[in-house]
């Protein structure tokens, strides 16, 4: 199973400002593990959202709306992939992470292509399968 994990944004990550070197070296303490561990696919920091974009779709009208924007439930500062075999593992290496103050960090998982059932017929399958090798070999490249 793949899990999202998003990070909120605050106040401090949507001005810009980084964290402190103890966090910074608490947060790699942590990834390494999550990396040895054979769980973390994927994980990053995202700008504030004054350098964001949103494309809001109505019909065939495309508005873009630019950055910042001001609903701070909403913002995320960052994201992990993780591999795990349940949503409870995920927590449970979640609940390790050197976060305080009240942040509330989600987990959702991420659609397998059998969630998709007959939907997902054998030929898109295959087109899929083609994507995702295609999208490897550019990142080996």
């Amino acid at each position: 199973m793949r899990v999202m994990v998003f990070v909120p944004g605050n106040a401090d990550s949507e001005a810009g400002k980084m964290p402190s070197q103890e966090l910074i070296g608490k947060m790699t303490k942590f990834n390494e593990e999550l990396v040895k561990a054979g769980v973390m696919l994927a994980g990053e920091g995202l700008t504030p959202t004054s350098k964001a974009k949103r494309v809001r779709f109505s019909g065939s009208q495309r508005t873009v709306i630019d950055g910042p924007f001001a609903e701070s439930k909403e913002l995320v500062a960052g994201f992990w992939i993780w591999q795990v075999k349940s949503i409870e593992e995920a927590v449970e290496w979640l609940k390790r992470a050197p976060f305080d103050g009240g942040v509330e960090v989600t987990l959702r998982p991420v659609f397998d292509p059998e969630d998709f059932g007959k939907e997902l017929t054998p030929e898109l399958r295959a087109r899929e399968e083609r994507l995702r090798a295609e999208v490897e070999r550019q990142r080996s490249s």
